[in-house]
C-alpha cells in the first residue's frame, strides 16, 4: 500500500482509501486538482446540500457550488488583471457573508456558464485591460455573455463593478458593456454600474455598501446557516502583513545598467530620440517575511522625481515648500506633488476640470464621447504638457483635488527564490524620451534608476495565481517574452532548473538592436550550455531592412510549436498588449495551418488551452 501524504492523515477517510487518493493525485497539475475538488464538492453537494455555500477563492468554485438552490445566495464574480479586481471581489464577498448572507466568490475563468441561467443574484466585478479589453481570466466569459450563446436573464438580478484607468479613452470598457448586455438579456440591475479609477475605493466602498443594501433585499435578509467547511487540496497562503498600504522597505543590493547608456534622469540621441535604458535591480527581502513565485509582481510604491515635480511647480509657480492641508493632512506642496499624486498620467476627471478652468474649448472637444483623438492625447501627454499647452493658475487646494493619487507601479519578478534566497530581482525599461519641446521621464523608473546601492525602496509583493510554470515538471514550455518582458522567463527558468523539471523550455526573445537590446545574453547563452534553455529564437527588428518581430520567429518555427502543444506544452507571454494580440494572431494562424482547423475551431482550441492553464499572458 502506498504511504498516506501527511495532508491526508487527519481526514476521515480510512487507510486504504487515503492511499488510493494519494495516487489519483500523484502527479496531477494546478487544473486538474482544481476539477477533481469540485467533481467531489459537487457528489458532496447532491448527496448532502449545504444551506450556506464557502467563500472559494480563486478555485473552481462553480464546481463545488452548483447551481441548485441558486436563488438562496448570491454569486460574486470576478476578473482581474493585476489583483485589484480580485481585491474588490473579495471585500464585496466578505461584506455579504459577514452580514450572515450566503455568497460563492468565482474567478470568472473557473465559472461554468451554464450556470448563468440560473442565477438570480449575481455580482460582477471586473478590470479593463488596455483599450476597453476583459482582463485575461475573463476573456472566456466576456466572450460567452457577449455573443449569441447567452440565455436570456429574465429572472437575474445584477450589478457591475469596473476598474479601469481613466488615462485610457475606453475608460471601464469592458464592464459597461457587460452590464448594459446583462441588462439586454432581460437581468434587472439593482444598481448603477460602478466605475472605479486608480483611487478604486472612493468608488468600491459606497458601491458595495450599496450592494450588501440590494443583496439584504434580495435574499429576504434571512441569516443562513454556518459555512459549510470546505478543506482546499491545498493550503491557502498565510495573508502578508506587508501591503501597498504597509510597504517593506527593502534595501537595494545592485542597480546595474544591462542596455542603454548610463546616466541620471533622461537622456536622448539625435533627433530627440530615446536613448534606451534597461536596468538589472536586485533588493533584499530579508527581514520581511515576503514570499514570491515565479509569475509574480513586485509592487514598488515609488516617488515622482524632481524631473517631473520641479517643472509643474515652475509652470503654475508655486511655492513648493508652502504647507498645504488636504484632509487633515498637512504636508508641503513639493510634497505632496512627489509622493502622493500622479503626475505622469492623465486622468479625464482632471483633463476636464482644467478645460473648464482655463476655457478650452479644443480640450473639451477632445473629451467629447466618441472622440478617437482623446487616445492620442492621454498616450502622449503628462500632466506638465497640458499645463504647457493650455496655460491657467491653479489653485493649490483644487490641484491636488483634481490630480489623482499616486498609484504604485507592479514589475514582473526576474528571480526565483530557489535561486537567490532572500532576494527579488527586476528588469525595468527606464522611460526617458523627448516631446513638446522638452525632456520627459517615468515615474516609477524614474524613481528606481535613481537608487544607489545602500538605498530603500518601499516594496510588496502581487501574487499572479494565473502565470505558473507547470506543477507538473515533466510539461515542455514555450516563453514570448520580447524586451523586458524577458523578465518573467528569467524566473521560469532559473526556478525549472532549480526544482529538476524534466520538461524543455523555449524562449522567444525580441528587442530592437542585437548589440544594445539583448537582455541577459550571457545568462541565456549559459542556461544553454548547461541544458537549463532548450531553444533560444532571437528576433532583432531594426538590424535589418525588413522589421522582424517575436511572431515573425513564431511563425517560422509554426510546425514545431503545434507539435509542442499536442505534446503537452505549456505557452506564455509576457509583454505589452499590442504585442500580445500580435502574438495571439499569429498563434491562432498556426493551429489552424497545422492543425488543419478552420478559424471558428483554432479560436475555440486557445479558449480550451487558456481554461487548462496551459496558455498564460502577462500583457500590460
Amino acid at each position: 500500500m502506498s504511504a498516506v501524504p501527511p495532508a491526508l492523515a487527519a481526514g476521515p477517510l480510512p487507510d486504504d482509501r487515503k492511499a488510493l487518493l494519494a495516487r489519483v493525485v500523484d502527479g496531477l497539475d494546478s487544473a486538474s486538482l482544481w476539477w477533481l475538488s469540485g467533481f467531489t464538492a459537487g457528489l458532496a453537494q447532491a448527496a448532502h446540500p449545504a444551506p450556506h455555500l464557502a467563500l472559494l477563492q480563486g478555485t473552481a468554485a462553480s464546481a463545488a457550488a452548483p447551481a441548485t438552490g441558486s436563488g438562496e445566495r448570491a454569486t460574486v464574480l470576478y476578473g482581474s488583471q493585476t489583483g485589484n479586481a480580485k481585491r474588490a471581489a473579495e471585500a464585496l464577498a466578505a461584506t455579504l457573508e459577514s452580514a450572515g448572507l450566503a455568497v460563492r466568490l468565482v474567478r470568472t475563468d473557473a465559472y461554468a456558464t451554464r450556470e448563468l441561467a440560473a442565477e438570480r443574484l449575481l455580482y460582477l466585478v471586473i478590470s479593463t485591460q488596455g483599450e476597453g479589453d476583459p482582463p485575461d481570466d475573463a476573456i472566456g466569459f466576456s466572450e460567452f455573455l457577449l455573443g449569441r450563446r447567452a440565455p436570456k436573464l429574465p429572472e437575474l438580478k445584477f450589478a457591475v463593478l469596473g476598474l479601469g484607468d481613466s488615462s485610457y479613452a475606453d475608460f471601464c470598457g469592458i464592464s459597461r458593456r457587460l452590464d448594459a448586455r446583462l441588462a439586454e438579456l432581460g437581468a434587472t440591475r439593482l444598481l448603477p454600474a460602478g466605475e472605479a479609477d486608480l483611487d478604486i475605493d472612493t468608488v468600491a466602498q459606497p458601491w458595495r455598501e450599496q450592494a450588501l443594501e440590494q443583496a439584504r433585499k434580495v435574499l429576504k435578509s434571512a441569516p443562513a446557516a454556518p459555512s459549510a467547511k470546505v478543506t482546499p487540496l491545498r493550503p491557502a497562503p498565510a495573508t502578508q502583513a506587508v501591503s501597498h498600504s504597509a510597504p517593506f522597505q527593502a534595501e537595494v543590493l545592485a542597480n546595474q545598467l544591462i542596455a542603454g547608456r548610463d546616466f541620471k534622469g533622461p537622456a536622448f540621441g539625435r533627433h530627440g530620440a530615446p536613448d534606451k535604458q534597461v536596468r538589472h535591480i536586485e533588493l533584499s527581502l530579508e527581514g520581511s517575511g515576503l514570499s514570491y513565485e515565479p509569475g509574480d509582481a513586485l509592487g514598488i510604491v515609488h516617488r515622482n522625481p524632481d524631473a517631473l515635480v520641479e517643472p509643474l511647480l515652475a509652470a503654475l509657480k508655486l511655492d513648493g515648500d508652502a504647507a498645504h492641508h488636504v484632509d487633515g493632512t498637512q504636508r508641503s506642496v513639493r510634497e505632496w506633488l512627489a509622493g502622493h499624486r500622479e503626475l505622469s498620467k492623465l486622468s479625464r476627471p482632471f483633463l476636464a476640470a482644467h478645460a473648464r478652468l482655463a476655457g478650452a474649448r479644443e480640450l473639451e472637444d477632445l473629451l467629447a464621447p466618441g472622440n478617437a483623438d482623446l487616445s492620442a492625447l492621454l498616450s502622449s501627454h503628462q500632466v506638465i504638457d497640458v499645463l504647457r499647452r493650455w496655460p491657467v493658475d491653479w489653485n493649490v487646494g483644487e490641484l491636488l483635488a483634481a490630480l489623482r493619487p499616486l498609484a504604485p507601479r507592479l514589475y514582473s519578478i526576474a528571480s526565483s527564490r530557489k535561486r537567490v534566497g532572500e532576494e527579488v530581482h527586476l528588469t525595468v525599461d527606464v522611460l526617458g524620451y523627448h516631446a513638446h519641446g522638452h525632456a520627459h521621464s517615468g515615474s516609477a523608473s524614474g524613481f528606481l534608476a535613481g537608487l544607489a546601492e545602500g538605498d530603500r525602496a518601499p516594496v510588496y509583493i502581487e501574487v499572479n495565481d494565473r502565470f505558473r510554470v507547470p506543477a507538473d515538471g515533466a510539461r515542455d514550455i514555450l516563453m514570448v517574452g520580447p524586451g523586458t518582458g524577458v523578465a518573467p522567463f528569467r524566473a521560469f527558468v532559473q526556478e525549472r532548473a532549480e526544482t529538476g523539471a524534466s520538461g524543455r523550455n523555449w524562449l522567444f526573445f525580441g528587442a530592437q538592436h542585437f548589440n544594445s537590446g539583448f537582455l541577459y545574453q550571457s545568462e541565456w547563452q549559459d542556461a544553454l550550455k548547461r541544458g537549463e534553455l532548450d531553444r533560444l529564437d532571437l528576433a532583432f527588428s531594426r538590424d535589418q531592412a525588413d522589421k522582424l518581430y517575436v511572431q515573425h520567429r513564431l511563425r517560422e518555427r509554426g510546425r514545431e510549436v503545434f507539435d509542442w502543444l499536442q505534446s503537452g506544452a505549456h505557452f506564455y507571454v509576457c509583454g505589452s498588449i499590442a504585442m500580445g494580440k500580435d502574438v495571439h494572431a499569429a498563434l491562432t494562424d498556426i493551429v489552424a495551418e497545422h492543425g488543419a482547423l478552420d478559424a471558428d475551431a483554432a479560436h475555440d482550441y486557445l479558449t480550451t488551452l487558456q481554461t487548462e492553464g496551459r496558455y498564460a499572458r502577462d500583457v500590460y
